[in-house]
């Protein structure tokens, strides 16, 4: 048995240990198990006996913030305490900024023990009335099976109560790869990222480069040496962005070290004439600037409409992204912005970092952290697979968290459909109560998936303090917002399903599998007695059309957008009793009150096409009808009256139109319709946003259009005795 006093013997022991594994560039994990306290003790004589300078200390799940903050990074040794909790994307991001050589200490309770003991971070998991006692324990104790599968000379297991096991031998070592020709590169995949940004400058204009790399491969650190060099050859200005500051920290220290002499300063450095700045993503769509080369950084964390914005906008960009990170990854990014990438700039060029520059190519940690957050988890190519017959199943949690082959084929694919998902997100679908997961197959392969979780049924006393806002239950996000946002009292008491994540094998879509999943999880959700089905989503026009054509109506769109995806969220449901189905006719006729007033104010910079449908077969009321109101229409119409002079009654008219389907409108005359007269959008707006010259061109757009809606009418003319422009449209 390990006591007290012979801790420092056994902390001398590990550090030889790391110096081995340190003489082969690689990193020492040592899982350290037991009592907090003992664990504690030996951490602190480790970090004595390594003799480590840059020690970064994790205690507790309150700060999600910490990981991102070392991103960029390098420390040389981390003390993990999951005592405190676990929280899988701190622990990421944490192990990522692990130099090589360095040492990884992960503080546990006695592994036996560990799954079935309270864990803090358990309370982000348990939706109300649960609580943290009540989450399951299968992904740690998956993560403790991880661990002792992967003990070897780079990971040791040290247990509190029994005598230390050091593995004999050393991790088996990759030859070192070839030294690049830039002294100021580490590897030669380094090297090759700077030519490639450096070119984006002297090459042909609208070339990017898109970086690709795991993370630790030096694709900041490529973004700074190439900066760098670019000042030094006589480019005036280079802007740098990414989601934050912290971000690009290693981009700037890399460019400050290459640029001696010059003047740094946060987030800025110049040398003579030329400058290297950091700019927010938001910050340069609002104010445009002019730059010899944009740099964007950590480009998977930055919303998809402002880096479409941005490459539109600059003519010599480059960005880089983590293909596999804590906080959501870079495939399902590079699978969509590809796409964006190949419309607008389709001479771009993409490079892959493969060699690590943190550590020695065959890390065995980095092995290890991959596998225990499925990092690593791939999605297989199905694209000969037949889709005609597919079947769906509700899958047991115990079942999923057991087989690794099925639980990597299910996290992998929600990993490609949605560039969010992180490693917290394995935890929750393993542990979850009332959370249920949905997998589809076709000949036997997994082609599809799908999250659901169960939401509402509380009592009266309850639902009445969430319509209130005295009370916020964690986890019921469509009851709580249809009571506290819509208004809708009875809301929480119904019992409704809520699809938290569906995802399609990117290699299997548009072939109407995701449409049979939807329908599976609606029939099932039907078959439990539940009032009715929903989904809170960033919303676009291809998903408003493919949950509608399911039958899913929206009721509400987020007054901001959202950080992840740069778009607004909008709440679909489908009704499914007879008290759900009025449930959501309710919520319609609160929307169709609210939206079109909505859309002059808090989402006047909705895009106007996706306003346009979800206006679409809203319960709008029809337009007041009179003599004055007609004459009005006909004679702006015929080009006889000012716009501002009859916008009162243009406004309803085109609502109710709208509403109806606008039909008989040309292209591009909807949209036209809904920036200027219904979200009242300045003309200054217009020209950009929809191609036109300016006012004149616009004006008589309006003109055209609301002619043709007239046309409906059997004579044709605004406010015929047949309908005038309160008939049904």
């Amino acid at each position: 048995m390990v006591h007290q006093h012979e801790i420092e013997a056994v902390a001398a022991v590990i550090a030889k240990q790391q110096q081995r594994t340190a003489m082969q560039g690689y990193r020492l994990g040592v899982v350290v198990s037991g009592a907090q306290g003992w664990c504690l003790d030996l951490a602190h004589a480790l970090i004595e006996a390594t003799g480590a300078e840059r020690v970064h200390r994790h205690a507790g799940v309150g700060d999600k913030a910490e990981g991102r903050g070392l991103l960029g990074q390098e420390v040389d040794a981390l003390v993990f305490d999951a005592h405190e909790g676990f929280d899988p994307d701190a622990f990421g991001a944490l192990a990522g900024s692990l130099r090589g050589g360095g040492l990884l200490l992960l503080l546990t309770p006695p592994l036996a023990q560990w799954p079935r003991l309270p864990d803090p971070a358990c309370a982000r998991i348990a939706p109300w009335p649960h609580t943290a006692a009540d989450v399951g324990g299968r992904f740690l104790a998956r993560l403790v099976r991880v661990i002792r599968a992967h003990r070897g000379p780079a990971l040791l297991l040290i247990e509190e109560g029994h005598e230390p096991e050091i593995p004999p031998g050393e991790p088996p070592a990759l030859p070192p790869p070839p030294a690049p020709a830039d002294v100021a590169c580490r590897t030669l995949d380094q090297q090759k990222a700077v030519e490639a940004v450096m070119h984006v400058v002297h090459g042909h204009r609208r070339r990017p480069a898109v970086l690709i790399s795991d993370r630790g491969r030096g694709k900041s650190a490529a973004f700074g040496i190439a900066a760098a060099r670019l000042l030094e050859s006589g480019v005036r200005r280079i802007l740098v962005t990414g989601p934050r500051l912290a971000a690009v920290q290693a981009l700037f220290e890399q460019a400050a070290r290459l640029l001696p002499g010059a003047h740094v300063a946060r987030g800025r450095i110049r040398r003579e004439n030329g400058v290297i700045e950091f700019l927010a993503p938001d910050e340069l769509l609002r104010q445009p600037q002019q730059t010899d080369l944009l740099l964007v950084d950590e480009a998977a964390a930055i919303p998809a409409p402002l880096l479409e914005a941005l490459l539109q906008r600059h003519a010599r960009i480059a960005f880089a992204t983590t293909v596999h990170g804590y906080e959501g990854t870079g495939r399902s990014f590079l699978l969509r912005f590809s796409q964006v990438l190949d419309r607008l700039t389709p001479g771009w060029r993409g490079l892959r970092l493969e060699t690590p520059v943190r550590w020695a190519p065959g890390d065995p940690l980095e092995t290890f952290v991959s596998r225990a957050l499925l990092l690593d988890a791939e999605v297989p190519d199905l694209s000969s697979v037949s889709a005609r017959e597919a079947e769906v199943e509700r899958v047991d949690a115990d079942r999923l968290a057991g087989d690794e082959v099925l639980l990597g084929q299910v996290f992998g694919l929600l990993v490609t459909a949605h560039y969010r998902t992180r490693p917290f997100d394995l935890r929750q679908m393993l542990d979850a109560p009332g959370w249920s997961v949905w997998v589809q197959r076709c000949g036997g392969q997994v082609v599809g998936t799908a999250l659901v979780a169960e939401e509402g049924g509380f009592d009266a006393a309850t639902a009445e303090a969430i319509w209130r806002g005295e009370t916020r239950p964690h986890g019921h996000l469509l009851p709580e917002s249809l009571a506290a946002h819509v208004g809708l009292r009875e809301a929480p008491r119904l019992r409704g399903a809520r699809i938290i994540r569906i995802a399609v094998h990117p290699g299997l879509r548009r072939r109407g599998l995701g449409r049979r999943l939807l329908q599976t999880l609606v029939e099932a959700a039907a078959a439990a007695g539940l009032d009715y089905i929903g989904a809170s989503f960033g919303i676009t026009p291809e998903l408003l059309a493919f949950w509608g054509q399911a039958g899913f109506l929206p009721v509400r769109v987020s007054f901001r957008r959202g950080a992840a995806s740069g778009t607004h969220s909008a709440m679909l449901l489908r009704g499914l009793s007879p008290a759900g189905r009025e449930l959501v006719t309710a919520a319609r006729q609160r929307f169709a009150l609210h939206f079109p007033t909505q859309l002059s104010d808090p989402l006047q910079a909705l895009e106007p096409g996706l306003a346009v449908r979800l206006l679409e077969g809203l319960p709008v009321a029809a337009p007041q009808e009179d003599a004055r109101t007609r004459d009005d229409l006909e004679v702006f119409a015929n080009g006889h009256r000012l716009y501002e002079a009859v916008m009162g009654s243009l406004r309803p008219f085109v609502l109710h139109a709208l509403a109806g389907g606008g039909e008989g409108l040309e292209p591009g005359m909807a949209e036209l319709l809904m920036a200027r007269v219904v979200q009242q959008r300045p003309w200054v707006e217009l020209a950009p946003l929809l191609g036109i010259s300016g006012r004149a061109e616009g004006v008589q757009g309006l003109r055209s259009a609301i002619r043709l809606l007239a046309a409906r009418n059997s004579d044709g003319a605004v406010g015929s005795e047949k309908g005038g422009c309160g008939g049904s449209p």
